[in-house]
């Protein structure tokens, strides 16, 4: 019997893989599931617990890869959609998380903004640090960590914007915060812009992974599906620049 191309979770939510080798597993994560510290094991949406749950019981989506291990080595919002990367051993874990840590991941996102951008590209570079008093907020400080942003103007739609994001560092937020700093926050964003919006998820998707594979050497490019978030946010296409 074929693997299942996508993961059930304990609820019945279906989770696509979009890329596996014998190191990693590459799911698109969506919106409303946490990757949480320890802090949070008693919350119902650790999407962490929930994979490890399946491992544990044996689901068939586990059990037919021969799985017993598998840890994500890098971190998405809660409320953002797209590319997770989780490791199939632990010896690949640090290689794998070396590979962001040293800027060697090409990230991409796409994300709708309040407004029109005056420039069709632009880097931010705030340093960001966490706001004193509200745990999970950062903002903008010359004494933060480094933090920089890549942007890019897809398109324009009346009083939104599609703009291509890649982000160098991986810092908490990152992306929103320069987002919110420039006067363009993310939809849906209630952490960091002001607007009341009917906007039930927030518009902000990790579309692409690539990188050297640290073991084979080859280069791997991973993409995830773009149509649906793109018409829910009143976008067609992407025209994105070449890497």
């Amino acid at each position: 019997m074929a693997r299942p191309s996508s993961i059930e979770l304990p609820g019945g939510e279906r989770i696509q893989i979009l890329y596996e080798d014998r190191s990693v597993l590459a799911i698109d994560k969506p919106p409303g599931w946490m990757l949480a510290p320890n802090s949070w094991h008693n919350t119902s949406r650790n999407l962490h617990n929930a994979l490890m749950e399946g491992l544990r019981r044996g689901d068939f989506w586990a059990r037919s890869r021969q799985l017993k291990f598998l840890r994500y080595v890098h971190r998405l919002d809660a409320e953002t959609s797209g590319i997770l990367l989780l490791v199939r051993s632990p010896g690949a874990l640090r290689p794998l998380s070396d590979l962001f840590e040293t800027r060697k991941m090409e990230k991409v996102y796409l994300a709708v903004v309040h407004g029109v951008p005056q420039q069709k590209e632009w880097s931010c570079d705030l340093k960001l640090a966490p706001v004193e008093g509200t745990p999970g907020k950062m903002k903008p400080d010359r004494k933060g960590k480094e933090a920089v942003t890549h942007f890019q103007l897809l398109e324009s739609g009346g009083d939104t914007s599609l703009v291509e994001v890649r982000p160098l560092t991986g810092r908490t937020h990152q992306i929103r915060v320069h987002f919110a700093a420039a006067g363009h926050p993310v939809l849906g964003d209630s952490l960091y812009s002001a607007a009341h919006e009917p906007v039930d998820s927030l518009a902000l998707r990790a579309v692409r992974l690539g990188y050297v594979d640290p073991f084979t050497r080859r280069q791997v490019r991973i993409q995830a599906p773009t149509e649906e978030f793109l018409r829910r946010f009143g976008f067609a296409a992407v025209k994105s620049r070449k890497s």
